[in-house]
């Protein structure tokens, strides 16, 4: 088995298993309490773990060749299941945002402020831990997916940690004028955390559309590949007529339409050209495949 793939695969069986008992916990809590806040960490927790059991057995197949068949491989697949998975966390905090304004508007709602806070310090405590260990298992290997998967663990450990600091916070009030801010507590936590939370999945939304449908990447790989690029080929006397980059899931597919003085193309300098061009660009990129084509319909004179 390749070494990327078994990497890969123990990261997100990892990841799995810890979502699952999370999960399990923070449901239990969420029913025992009524939370809205608890519940805004079940809601992200049950989109992950439904996405992310599939999506392990999609693994294997974003390591087979391209063919014929599939140019691009499996990796729209990627892109598709980042979509939905943050299309989905997109639309329940979106319902929970309505659901938890209501419930300020009919006038708060009282919860066991102690038990949410020493569970929610517990639990960020958990996250921590876990996302430490995927963050160093992910220094030997990375891909779009693994690095969804740690940026989940981390948000869990920041918002279990603002959850369980807020609730603290309300023990306070309660022994003061303020108490009557209280009843408010648990559905502004759950409010300002599916606010803070949203930005990413809409980021990762956007960019998953823009993967499906083959745009270019961002104009910082662009600019970086296009200097790369430049740099070697001009070494060997090419020029750069056109550069099409596409960038979906996890691959970066890179066509350079090159011209040069008359028309002989040395394939030894062209090659060499290729691998110095790719030796460069695979310690930014895991996954690039670079393609040199003579451009035939704009020869320059001799």
């Amino acid at each position: 088995m390749d070494e990327s793939l078994r990497i890969e695969k123990r990261i997100l069986k990892l990841s799995f298993a810890g979502s699952a008992a999370f999960l399990l916990s923070e449901c239990i809590m969420a029913f025992i309490t009524g939370s809205h806040a608890v519940l805004m960490d079940c809601v992200y927790d049950i989109a992950d773990i439904i996405m992310l059991g599939p999506f392990m057995i999609l693994v294997p197949l974003l390591y087979k060749p391209v063919t014929e068949k599939r140019p691009y491989g499996f990796s729209q697949v990627e892109s598709l299941f980042i979509m939905i998975k943050t299309g989905l966390l997109i639309f329940i905090t979106a319902q929970l945002i309505v659901e938890s304004v209501q419930m300020i508007m009919d006038g708060g709602h009282t919860v066991n402020a102690g038990a949410i806070a020493v569970f929610e310090l517990a639990v960020s405590a958990c996250c921590v831990t876990m996302y430490l260990v995927l963050n160093h298992m992910n220094k030997r290997y990375s891909s779009p997916t693994v690095k969804a998967e740690i940026y989940i663990w981390k948000l869990d450990a920041l918002s279990t940690l603002g959850v369980g600091a807020a609730f603290v916070i309300q023990l306070i009030l309660q022994r003061t004028a303020l108490a009557w801010l209280s009843p408010y507590i648990d559905p502004g936590i759950a409010i300002i955390m599916a606010l803070i939370l949203l930005k990413e999945p809409i980021s990762m939304f956007w960019g998953s559309i823009k993967n499906l449908i083959l745009f270019a990447p961002k104009k910082e790989v662009v600019d970086h590949v296009r200097r790369v690029v430049d740099g070697f080929l001009q070494q060997h006397k090419f020029d750069v007529n056109f550069l099409d980059i596409i960038k979906t899931g996890r691959k970066i597919w890179i066509e350079i339409y090159i011209l040069q003085e008359g028309d002989l193309i040395s394939i030894k300098e062209l090659k060499q050209a290729h691998d110095e061009i790719i030796g460069v660009l695979k310690e930014e990129y895991d996954n690039v495949y670079v393609e040199l084509i003579p451009e035939i319909e704009n020869i320059k004179a001799a």
